[in-house]
């Protein structure tokens, strides 16, 4: 059965000294084409950025979704009543309020997604040491949102066209990855990353395990966590019915997946993944939140402080990851139906 209806999308504007709200303003025509868009932010920050882009939307604040009808000359915003003012924070500044603030919008647009008065969230880019300073100790969106949504089996997914990789661990210091190599753990990441390429319509997504230890470990001689943690890992995600394989050496599975061998990636560790996909993405990765009861997109980039405010700041990633949003929720209607 086919449904025909444009997802209601909750737009987060993150740091307020970050180049969320000008790209949220830069691509408001667009986002009103694919999505029935909703600004969570401070609605005056909001009125300077479409200013600085030259956005024709009037800014309107309201109380929530359904109140005004998004359109391509009317940008609602809602402000959650525990967001401070973040008006006079400067550009490119670490600040208390501005990491406090862009809490504050993601929390508020998750609870509207759990009470399913919208269909997803994309969120603009927060800063960690503006969020600390804040008083919140998560390290970043998906922390925030795993636990509000209650969740505990959840993960991060960076995709581009023909390819995904799921993180086993994400934002910890590196010397912390080793203790967290449970084979049982990292199948299922392989089986969340399956179901996620799934739902995008890949019918048996073919995926690939990296190896910790540079050329796999060469059989025990730079480590032997291939052989003792990572191959069951395999063998359990195979039992579950992840179609995964592996381990193999980092450069030549991205290599092999940018050629078209695999769909899915499972990375151990957060450069892992990111650094290769990045670099293969070019601006068009998209952050993707699975393991979670609503759908949640995100630009791949940070608040790059070094142009916000300048109106230079490019907009398409967040144009891809309301293209990534919308066909989620599309797809999860579907299936609803």
């Amino acid at each position: 059965m086919t449904i025909n209806f444009t997802p209601i999308v909750a737009y987060t504007m993150g740091d307020a000294a970050g180049v969320g709200p000008e790209i949220i303003a830069k691509a408001w025509p667009e986002l009103c084409r694919m999505s029935r868009p909703l600004v969570v932010g401070d609605p005056a920050v909001m009125v300077r950025a479409a200013s600085l882009v030259g956005g024709t939307a009037k800014v309107v604040e309201v109380d929530g979704p359904g109140t005004v009808a998004a359109a391509l000359d009317l940008m609602p915003v809602v402000r959650p009543p525990l967001a401070p003012c973040v008006n006079d924070v400067a550009p490119g500044a670490i600040d208390a309020r501005a990491g406090r603030g862009a809490y504050e919008y993601l929390c508020h647009a998750i609870d509207l997604a759990m009470d399913n008065r919208i269909d997803a969230i994309v969120t603009a880019p927060l800063h960690k040491e503006s969020l600390r300073l804040g008083g919140i100790h998560h390290p970043g969106h998906t922390e925030i949102l795993a636990e509000r949504t209650g969740r505990s089996d959840f993960a991060m997914v960076l995709a581009i066209p023909g390819l995904a990789v799921i993180h086993h661990t994400l934002h910890m210091a590196l010397r912390d990855v080793f203790a967290q190599l449970d084979p049982a753990a990292i199948a299922g990441r392989a089986t969340l990353l399956d179901g996620l390429l799934r739902s995008m319509g890949v019918h048996k997504p073919r995926l690939g395990l990296t190896a910790l230890n540079p050329h796999g470990g060469e059989h025990g001689l730079f480590g032997d966590e291939e052989g003792m943690l990572l191959e069951p890992a395999v063998a359990i995600a195979r039992q579950t019915g992840a179609n995964l394989s592996g381990p193999y050496p980092a450069d030549t599975l991205f290599f092999r997946a940018l050629a078209g061998q695999f769909d899915g990636i499972v990375a151990l560790y957060h450069d892992q993944g990111h650094i290769a996909l990045k670099l293969a993405g070019r601006g068009r990765a998209v952050n993707i939140s699975v393991g979670l009861p609503i759908v949640r997109t995100s630009v791949a980039h940070g608040t790059a402080f070094d142009i916000a405010w300048k109106g230079v700041a490019d907009a398409s990633g967040l144009i891809t990851a309301t293209d990534y949003a919308t066909r989620l929720a599309i797809g999860r209607t579907q299936v609803r139906c």
